[in-house]
């Protein structure tokens, strides 16, 4: 059966799809960003596809592409289209498939619907992209729980930025959860800088170990 990762976030902007990207080669999976807002330059897709090398056939083309760069309820709405909640099913590959929401958890696909309420259909283990800037434990922590509320099965935390040793070891501690990793900030940003890092900085074994 494909193994299915979701990768969101505390907050929009955090830097889920450079992870997705690095998970994608670090993997060998497929990559799929269910709804795009905002088609003026390089979608998510493409910048994955970029970094990632990935050769077409595993970038798997969206369900809704939104031209602006808004909440996808609001873009959807915008551009006169009605999101389906229903239709959003991960795609059946024979390869990880690494799957990308939308901002953080609480961000509305549509006037109903929340993105963890996809999360929570699918049963997908999670992987909780955090920053490790100031202010990064109340909203990791929040979004802990918000998963755990709704029986989410949460693969880790994959923090972004300088070390912050104290800081993640507050969140793996007080959340009870794994830190599967932490991506620099990498200047410049390639496809050979991030395979590097991923390489240098997360534990493939635990997604080696994950089933769905």
């Amino acid at each position: 059966m494909t193994r299915t990762f979701i990768i969101t976030g505390t907050d929009t902007g955090i830097g889920k799809t450079v992870v997705s990207a690095g998970l994608a080669g670090l993997l060998s999976g497929a990559y799929w960003k269910p709804v795009q807002s905002g088609l003026d330059g390089e979608t998510d897709s493409q910048a994955v596809a970029r970094l990632a090398q990935l050769p077409p056939e595993r970038i798997l083309p969206e369900a809704w592409r939104l031209s602006k760069p808004l909440s996808p309820h609001r873009a959807a709405e915008l551009d006169g289209v009605t999101i389906d909640p229903d239709r959003l099913v991960p795609p059946e590959v024979e390869r990880p498939l690494i799957v990308e929401g939308a901002g953080g958890l609480m961000v509305p696909l549509t006037r109903k619907t929340l993105f963890v309420d996809l999360f929570a259909r699918w049963q997908a283990p999670v992987v909780l992209c955090a920053r490790t800037a100031l202010g990064t434990i109340n909203h990791t922590l929040l979004s802990i729980e918000a998963l755990r509320r709704r029986d989410i099965p949460v693969l880790g935390v994959a923090f972004i930025g300088e070390a912050m040793p104290d800081t993640e070891c507050t969140i793996a501690g007080m959340g009870e959860v794994r830190v599967l990793g932490r991506l620099p900030l990498l200047d410049p940003l390639t496809p050979m800088t991030l395979q590097w890092a991923m390489n240098a900085y997360f534990d493939k074994a635990a997604f080696d170990e994950a089933r769905t």
